[in-house]
């Protein structure tokens, strides 16, 4: 298991908040998030303050961001509650998730189900932010590319 703490990749976090339900790393195109083991993860309780607050950080309502949940702690996730998210007008560039057992990653897939935009599933974090920092990065040149023609 991996926590972004004992990663090479913390030194770059812009930003880390510490919430009841967890801790979030904000980076320049992407959050990784630690949910505290025995959470269970709704969009009441949970997901919509801590979405207001990172949406006046970035100044967006998510499009440009990835969200990768490192899940180095066992919790429940309410799947359903993705919908409310965009419901709210909350987007996504992309969503991963870092699994560390075979229940995990078969959890991931029933979230799948309610995702609208980029999913992705790993057994690793270091393979998971290559991944945002790619998907951010192709977005990136498609909008220079669009801009230039």
């Amino acid at each position: 298991m991996g926590y972004i703490k004992d990663s090479p990749f913390y030194k770059d976090a812009i930003h880390e908040f510490n919430y009841p339900s967890g801790n979030y790393y904000l980076f320049d195109t992407f959050v990784v998030a630690e949910i505290n083991e025995g959470v269970l993860f709704t969009w009441d309780d949970h997901a919509k303050p801590i979405t207001e607050e990172f949406t006046h950080l970035y100044d967006n309502n998510g499009e440009d961001i990835v969200y990768i949940s490192n899940r180095v702690n066992l919790y429940s996730v309410k799947p359903s509650d993705w919908v409310k998210f965009f419901r709210n007008g909350y987007n996504l560039r992309g969503y991963a998730v870092v699994s560390y057992t075979s229940r995990g990653i078969f959890n991931s897939l029933i979230e799948k189900l309610f995702m609208r935009n980029s999913f992705q599933s790993f057994d690793n974090l270091g393979d998971a932010i290559t991944w945002a920092k790619e998907l951010t990065q192709k977005i990136e040149v498609d909008s220079e590319n669009e801009q230039s023609a």
